[in-house]
């Protein structure tokens, strides 16, 4: 038997290049306003949380003093290192570890910023309070994910087939959950911009070696699904859907 984090680290390993080169990882209007929301801050110190194959990374590194790059993943940190020499973005030092205890003194980061990463976590509170503990006074957080549905029908859906697809998924949180968790860890919403993200099927199961057994049960679920779900998902004939996806702007909640 293995613990989530091992199946996480298997997972990712594997398809480490494929997402380097992934469309939907490599770009997107949320990178565009995160790469615009670090102008001009030549100080600060940023901590990639889950950094996959480092595309917020790259995004941010020109703007910023420096980037830790953290993943459970060592073949991930591999192919960060290498495309970060690749670019020539010397500021960018990776570093192995989990969300729930991360390997850093109190107070080290003005920005803790995760992209995608959270659905995977084991412990999303404990991760939070980490998150909290290695930010600075006046620091800030920003939070971007795909954001699940309040609908238990459309929820169930979701995760359902984000579970199949790869084994190493926890979960998908709705607004209200984040507000939830981060209230909870001390921290407040300062904004939360939503997107559709759109995810071409076979791509999206080809990049996490989906077997050919799961993706016939994620095609049969989606493709005979209900009409809420179809339209919520909208649903194409060949299976690519579109899931909710958000960038939240999070900062301490202010000590009395």
């Amino acid at each position: 038997m293995s613990s989530h984090d091992d199946q996480v680290g298997r997972q990712f390993g594997a398809a480490a290049a494929a997402y380097l080169t992934s469309s939907v990882h490599a770009q997107g209007a949320d990178l565009t306003a995160l790469g615009r929301k670090l102008q001009g801050q030549p100080a600060a110190n940023l901590l990639d949380l889950g950094c996959g194959a480092g595309h917020l990374s790259f995004t941010v590194a020109p703007h910023v003093r420096s980037v830790t790059a953290l993943d459970l993943s060592a073949d991930m940190l591999r192919v960060v290192t290498q495309e970060a020499q690749a670019r020539r973005l010397d500021n960018i030092r990776t570093r192995q570890g989990v969300a729930e205890k991360l390997p850093f003194p109190e107070h080290s980061f003005d920005y803790v910023c995760t992209r995608y990463s959270a659905h995977h976590w084991a412990n999303v509170p404990r991760a939070l309070s980490e998150m909290r503990r290695v930010l600075k006074v006046d620091g800030q957080v920003i939070i971007i994910d795909v954001v699940a549905p309040s609908t238990p029908l459309l929820d169930t859906y979701l995760q359902t087939i984000e579970l199949l697809r790869d084994l190493s998924h926890v979960r998908n949180y709705s607004k209200d959950n984040w507000s939830t968790y981060l209230a909870n860890a001390g921290f407040q919403i300062d904004a939360f911009v939503t997107w559709n993200l759109r995810l071409e099927f076979q791509s999206w199961v080809t990049r996490m070696r989906t077997p050919a057994e799961r993706v016939a049960v994620i095609q049969e679920l989606l493709l005979g699904a209900p009409e809420e779900v179809r339209e919520h998902l909208k649903i194409e004939a060949d299976g690519s859907f579109q899931l909710d996806a958000a960038m939240l702007d999070v900062s301490a909640i202010p000590t009395l």
